[in-house]
């Protein structure tokens, strides 16, 4: 599966056929097809939407699929079109451009063109369209190829763009604060928000960062089936539909702090319904068991953290002036605890706790799994870590906030999944972490570890262990009303109001 695309395009002679001679008669026409294509095209047309755009200028969209059906192939493809019909050959790019508009909710970045001559990839780089060659292989080799070599290439743009907040910004508001009409220091943290705003806006006043996307990231685990937790996996799914609707925790509190909340599957294992606000970026159904093997593999992991950067910049391009981190996923606070001990240091049994309230067998069972499998990474980089012990949903969580970091929004981070995708993307990037602000102490251990490991006070302490990105939203108003406080707050000398002697 891929999460990097939604569509296939391919040129059909010499890529899923055998070019035809030069001058051959449009009724000697021969079909012979290219090796495996009957089987590549059956098995992707599953994850992603296929289509033909070809060269001819004799034959249109129904005399090519006459030409195809009695191979089979005219079956696979939900769209073709031809020069033909468009009065134009390729390189221009007109040919992709009515097979996008056909297809409908495709864009030219998340389709790949697959052809054979340099008009095709002439074509596609008109239309800034993906371009792969054919291999010998065949089609679905070409498309794990492509993968291969773009997966993390996102990430790594966002990460290289991640720079420290503004220092002289934040000591410009630290200074307005003591003018204004209160004792120094008297509003505590809520003036320390205010100051960090500022260096992230790089002005102050800081803007308030408003609007703002809380984004839930869901995933599933194989560990799920070594007994970490009675909860089913197919819950997951579940919740996943109960965030769409509008009926889940984060909904209410996200509708209270004026914020909207988007859902990513990004490994969900069961099959979801097609909805509005549901973003389908499926790297795979569910991680492998970090018990026995690696969670994910590398290429997997890097299409997670992709996503996330997808889905952050998506949203700051849209008009986002904050991103919140939500997560659903049965059994995610068991790779949240691989990833915070590997991290950080500290003991399995430190920072592994009871997730949805587990007894005392399941929880001594959850800690020696997380203690294993943070033995296998010892030593190693982080990236490998992720992919050991991970989930798709904090890999994406991961890219998410340092995508946020690159654009300077600050990032309201949640609880213990979000503090583990956190700790994950400081040991990827280090130094992110000054564009968060941890929202809440959750209750499961491993966060107040990982906010002690990464500095960070939160907001709030509540108990919390719900997760999906409630003790963020809650925080959410409290982090705009520090910036509301420098920008609206009168100084002594304006409000002509004495200060203390």
């Amino acid at each position: 599966m891929t999460a990097l695309l939604d569509a296939l395009i391919l040129d059909i002679g010499g890529t899923l056929v055998a070019e035809a001679p030069v001058g051959t008669a449009t009724a000697e026409l021969e079909v012979h097809l290219m090796p495996h294509v009957l089987d590549d095209l059956e098995s992707l047309r599953a994850t992603l939407r296929l289509a033909a755009a070809t060269n001819t200028a004799v034959m249109g969209e129904a005399e090519v699929r006459a030409l195809l059906a009695p191979s089979g192939l005219d079956a696979l493809l939900e769209v073709v079109v031809t020069s033909s019909d468009v009065g134009a050959t390729k390189p221009d790019p007109l040919v992709l451009s009515v097979v996008l508009d056909r297809l409908g909710g495709v864009t030219a970045e998340r389709a790949l063109f697959i052809g054979d001559q340099g008009t095709d990839a002439a074509a596609a780089a008109a239309l800034g369209m993906p371009y792969a060659a054919i291999e010998t292989a065949g089609v679905a080799a070409t498309v794990a190829t492509w993968i291969d070599a773009n997966a993390g290439r996102r990430f790594a743009a966002a990460a290289a763009g991640v720079s420290p907040p503004d220092a002289a910004a934040a000591a410009s508001a630290a200074e307005l604060h003591d003018r204004l009409t209160k004792p120094k220091g008297a509003l505590g943290g809520l003036e320390q928000i205010g100051i960090r705003l500022a260096g992230m806006a790089g002005v102050s006043p800081p803007p308030v960062p408003a609007p703002a996307v809380v984004a839930v990231f869901a995933g599933d685990h194989g560990v799920v089936n070594d007994g970490v937790t009675p909860w089913p996996q197919e819950v997951t799914a579940q919740m996943v539909a109960n965030f769409v609707a509008g009926g889940a925790a984060i909904n209410v509190l996200a509708r209270h702090a004026g914020a909207e909340v988007m859902v990513v599957d990004v490994g969900v294992l069961h099959p979801l319904e097609t909805a509005d606000g549901l973003l389908r970026r499926k790297v795979r159904p569910g991680t492998a068991s970090l018990a026995s093997g690696p969670a994910m593999t590398e290429v997997e992991a890097r299409q997670a953290l992709d996503v996330g950067v997808e889905v952050a910049e998506h949203a700051v391009h849209g008009g986002a002036r904050c991103l919140v981190t939500g997560d659903m996923g049965i059994g995610n606070t068991t790779p949240s605890a691989a990833l915070i001990a590997a991290f950080t240091g500290r003991p399995a049994a430190e920072v592994t706790g009871r997730g949805t309230g587990v007894d005392d067998d399941t929880l001594s069972l959850k800690t020696r799994i997380v203690e294993a499998a943070v033995q296998r990474v010892a030593g190693r980089e982080p990236f490998d870590v992720l992919a050991e012990v991970g989930g798709l949903e904090i890999a994406a969580l991961a890219g998410f906030i340092v995508a946020g970091a690159a654009q300077r929004v600050p990032v309201v981070v949640d609880g213990v999944i979000a503090t583990a995708a956190l700790v994950t993307a400081e040991a990827l990037v280090p130094g992110v972490h000054a564009w968060c602000f941890a929202g809440h102490r959750s209750a499961e251990p491993g966060a107040a570890v990982a906010l002690e490991f990464l500095g960070l006070d939160p907001i709030l302490d509540l108990g919390l262990r719900l997760g999906e990105g409630t003790g963020a939203a809650l925080a959410l108003p409290i982090v705009q009303a520090g910036a509301k406080v420098l920008g609206e707050m009168a100084t002594f000398d304006g409000a002509g109001v004495t200060e203390k002697a």
